[in-house]
Parts: structure tokens; C-alpha cells; sequence
């Protein structure tokens, strides 16, 4: 408030009070810092223009000590409690409360001038040499406002039981008896405190343990395992799985009380356009997808990923028996090289395809002479949706969009180049085909369930 004279601030009080111009076009301005001059307003508004003429007062030991104590055990904010008493500065209780605590909870008072011997000794042992017994009560006071204080406002029924908590950890810390803790709370009535009776019921009690914590441990586990990607149904089947008698219900129960929530897909909008069928292949499949041998109903499609302006491609093909991906190819270009590698590597690792229909949508690629030769040269058939109808893609579709939720969308800052990326895609392939388990397979990977299907047709 120094920076102008009284009657500059008058004029400023003035111009806030009637003229009705906001703080922070006044601080603007007259190039005040928004804080001070508020306080300042707010002072003058309450203590009237006398405030401004008032000299700057000397406080005396006691004053500041009651003050300190006001600040720290009462409810008043500081800001607040700096406005009643008149405090011209906005940072001076602030400051006595800094230099408080740095003097060993003590108050000292500072003189002008070179102090005596004997007043140097003692500021200095009441500062950062031996505490008092009195403040060192204090202390103990303050440490147990600041860590019981605003907690037992909403602890309800569980009050008493945290406040016996912190006076055990007090006690702890300073090495005192519980005597001395209740002694050094008492002097200070706005604090909440227990009867020594009731402390040692409290104590007494045998900890209780949280019920299933084994469970719950193992729920922690599994959600952290797969990245958020399971929620309560697929957890529960992994607990199933592993041995465990579990309940769907009482998997949701206990991941809604550890706040534990699974990767949400966002829906697609359903398209009821039936197109043409195509002329190059008819549609086959008629959102049939699901096949009960491996390698009798194949899929594919090409989608795309944006990340800081360019672009990459992933062409896979997917088993409609366990939903595994057979062989897939990823590059920056959507080009015929994408599905002819993809189609190598699928050949090279399944040979039996006599019986196979490989159905797609009616892209370029799979309209492509060298595509269709190389079905025909393995006897596989091939089938097309209708044309602009992604739902007879669908399982295909269901695919790339539980990739991208799981490990791309709102996850881009991720990766920071098309490499990252490219290895992101390739871990979660790796990851969809040999552990990510579903509940259309019964609580089985796509790989384990493709595995029993070759040996015994589920379906």
C-alpha cells in the first residue's frame, strides 16, 4: 500500500465504491498487483478512510502470540482475520506465522539497534537452540490441527477413530505419554478431542480387515495387468479362470468401490444402406461371421491411423472361430504390397484353406486380378459385402475399433513417431491373440480357442 499516496488511494477506493469500476480494470490501470489492492479496498471498506492516516503499530509479544493462535486453531482465513485486526499489509500474519515456527514456535520480539549479550543468548535459545516446555506443547498442537483439523469435518462416525489415530502418531514423534498429547490439545478449545477412556477403547479394538482383501488385491492386479482394458465381466472370467468362486456381481461390486472402470467403446452409428451386390464376388457371409472350425471364414479390412500429420495403415486378417488375428502387414501406404504381404504371410502359416470363403468389403485391393488369383491358386472363396454397408464388415469393424480404443484413442501423446506406433500395434496384436480373454469364447484367448475348436468344434 505504499506505492501511492492516501489520496491516490482514496481516488482508487472511490472510483471501486461509486463509480462501480472492477478491481481488476483498477489494477490494470494503475499497474497494481490484483491481491494487494483488493486488500487494500476490502480494508478501507471495512475500517473506513482513517485507516490510510493510522501510523504503523508496534505489536507486542502477547499480541502476536494470541494472533498466531487465532490463525492457526481458528476457522477465520488469514486473509480474513488480517482485515479485522487492521493489518495495513496483506502478508504481515503470514510472515509472523513463517518467522513463529522458524523460531522453535516461539515469538520474538525484535529491537532496533545491537541487543545486549544476555538478550542475544536468550533469543537464541528460545529460537533454533533448546525449545521451551510451553512451546514445544504448542508445536504439538499445531502438528496435530494441521493433520486432524479439516478431516474430521466429513468423518461422521469414524471421528473419534481418526483422531485416536493421530494422537497415537503424535505420540510416536515426540516421545511423550498420552497425558502429555491430551494436556497440549486441552489448552486450545477449538480443537476436537477424545476422553483418555475412549482413546484406549479405540486402540483396544482388533484391527479389522478388509473383507476379501485377497479378492480385492487380485481385482487391483488383473485391471492394472491388462491397462484398464477389462472391466467387470472379463475380470470376473479371469478370476474364474484362475480358480477363484466369484460372481459377476461381485466383481462390479467391489470395482465400483475401488473406483476400477474398463476403457469404454464408443458406439457406431448403425448404417441400414443394403447397396448392390458386388460383381466382382457375391456376399457369402450374410452377417454370419462366426465359424465353428478355424480357417473356414476369414476377414479382412484396411484402416488407418493419424498421428502428428501422417498417416499408417494395418491390413489383418481375422478368424471368424476364435475372432485371432492370422497374419497382418502395417505400412504408410494403403497399397497392394499391404494385402499381398498380409496374404504370404497367412499362406505360409495355414495351408489347409480348401474350405475357406475370405470375405472383405468391395475395395480396389480386393478387386485386383493378382488378389483374386492368389485365393484362387490356395481354394479359397471369395465373398464381398455390399457395396457402402460396413455392418456386413462388422466383425471385422468390431476389431479395429476395440484396437484403437484400447490402445490409441486419447492415447495419442503416447507415441512420437510412426515407429512407437507401429510397435504399439504390433504388442497389442500379440497381446489380443494370447491373452486377451472374451466372453464369447466362454473366459478363453482367441489362440487357446482356436486351439479346442481344431481338436473338438465348439459350436
Amino acid at each position: 500500500m505504499s506505492k501511492f499516496n492516501k489520496e491516490q488511494k482514496i481516488e482508487i477506493y472511490h472510483k471501486w465504491k461509486d463509480e462501480n469500476i472492477s478491481i481488476s480494470q483498477l489494477a490494470k490501470a494503475y499497474r497494481m498487483n490484483l491481491a494487494n489492492l483488493d486488500y487494500m479496498l476490502r480494508l478501507i471498506d471495512m475500517h473506513g478512510i482513517e485507516i490510510l492516516t493510522t501510523k504503523n503499530q508496534s505489536y507486542s509479544k502477547e499480541f502476536k502470540q494470541r494472533t498466531i493462535e487465532q490463525a492457526i486453531f481458528g476457522n477465520k482465513p488469514y486473509l480474513q482475520l488480517s482485515l479485522e485486526l487492521g493489518f495495513k499489509s496483506i502478508g504481515m500474519l503470514n510472515n509472523w506465522i513463517r518467522e513463529y515456527k522458524k523460531n522453535g514456535y516461539n515469538v520474538i520480539i525484535k529491537q532496533k539497534g545491537r541487543p545486549a549479550r544476555d538478550q542475544r543468548k536468550a533469543e537464541i535459545s528460545q529460537g533454533t537452540g533448546e525449545r521451551d516446555p510451553a512451546a514445544e506443547r504448542r508445536k504439538l498442537a499445531i502438528a496435530y490441527c494441521e493433520r486432524i483439523r479439516k478431516k474430521t469435518k466429513c468423518l461422521g462416525s469414524r471421528r473419534s477413530e481418526e483422531i485416536a489415530r493421530v494422537i497415537t502418531d503424535l505420540r510416536q514423534e515426540f516421545k511423550v505419554s498420552l497425558n502429555y498429547v491430551l494436556a497440549a490439545i486441552a489448552e486450545h478449545p477449538e480443537l476436537p478431542i477424545i476422553a483418555r477412556s475412549s482413546y484406549y477403547k479405540i486402540i483396544k479394538r482388533q484391527p479389522v480387515k478388509p473383507k476379501r482383501s485377497k479378492l480385492i488385491a487380485r481385482i487391483h492386479e488383473i485391471f492394472n495387468h491388462h491397462q484398464g482394458r477389462y472391466g467387470y465381466r472379463r475380470v470376473a472370467l479371469q478370476l474364474i479362470r484362475e480358480g477363484w468362486k466369484v460372481t459377476e456381481k461381485t466383481v462390479r461390486y467391489w470395482m465400483h468401490k475401488l473406483g476400477l472402470k474398463g476403457i469404454r467403446r464408443n458406439k457406431r452409428k448403425y448404417s441400414s444402406y443394403k447397396g448392390t451386390i458386388g460383381k466382382i464376388a457375391p456376399n457369402l457371409i450374410h452377417r454370419d461371421f462366426f465359424a465353428a472350425l478355424p480357417n473356414t471364414k476369414w476377414y479382412t479390412d484396411i484402416t488407418e491411423f493419424h498421428l502428428n500429420n501422417e498417416k499408417l495403415y494395418l491390413s489383418p486378417i481375422l478368424d471368424g472361430c476364435g475372432g485371432d488375428i492370422v497374419s497382418y502387414t502395417i505400412s504408410k501406404h494403403p497399397d497392394m504390397d499391404l494385402v499381398m504381404t498380409m496374404l504370404d504371410k497367412a499362406f505360409a502359416k495355414e495351408t489347409a484353406l480348401n474350405n475357406c470363403i475370405f470375405d472383405t468389403d468391395q475395395g480396389c485391393q480386393y478387386q485386383s486380378p493378382r488378389y483374386q488369383r492368389a485365393l484362387k491358386l490356395h481354394g479359397i472363396t471369395q465373398s464381398m459385402s455390399r457395396k457402402s454397408n460396413s455392418m456386413d464388415d462388422g466383425l471385422m469393424e468390431n476389431f479395429f475399433g476395440l484396437l484403437k480404443t484400447e490402445m490409441f484413442y486419447d492415447q495419442e501423446y503416447k507415441y512420437h513417431n510412426l515407429q512407437e506406433l507401429t510397435q504399439a500395434i504390433e504388442e497389442y496384436i500379440e497381446y489380443y491373440n494370447n491373452e486377451r480373454i472374451k466372453s464369447r469364447l466362454k473366459g478363453l484367448t482367441p489362440k487357446e480357442y482356436r486351439s479346442q475348436a481344431s481338436i473338438n468344434p465348439i459350436f
